[in-house]
């Protein structure tokens, strides 16, 4: 199987369980890697037949503005259940990182991996 890619797709969103988070947006960093076979795309240059990183990180964009989760865990999957769905990826990983939630550390975040790799 292969995999498709997008990586560091900067999306602000409501997320948080403090108080004052509720209030403000915040920065979030998203990597998705989707499983999908490339060839039929690739035999005939065609976009049709393959994942549209455009479109996807449209929609991801879309469904993460209009969020308002406490956790980020929530978000992702939530975010992954939907992605699974409406593009029929038989796998995917996605990590959503919060840059700023933590003074001390360069971000936080979740890795969470959703569905069966497919041999090829």
């Amino acid at each position: 199987m292969d995999t498709v890619f997008i990586e560091g797709l900067g999306v602000k969103t409501v997320i948080g369980i403090h108080d004052w988070e509720r209030n403000i947006q915040q920065q979030l960093s998203i990597d998705l890697e989707l499983a999908t076979d490339i060839r039929p795309a690739a035999s005939g240059d065609d976009i049709e037949y393959t994942l549209n990183y455009q479109i996807i990180s449209e929609r991801v964009i879309e469904f993460v503005q209009q969020s308002s989760y406490g956790l980020i865990e929530t978000l992702a999957e939530q975010l992954a259940s939907l992605l699974m769905s409406e593009f029929s990826v038989p796998w995917l990983k996605l990590t959503v990182r919060k840059p700023d939630a933590i003074a001390e550390a360069k971000c936080v975040g979740v890795v969470i991996e959703r569905g069966r790799r497919l041999a090829s």
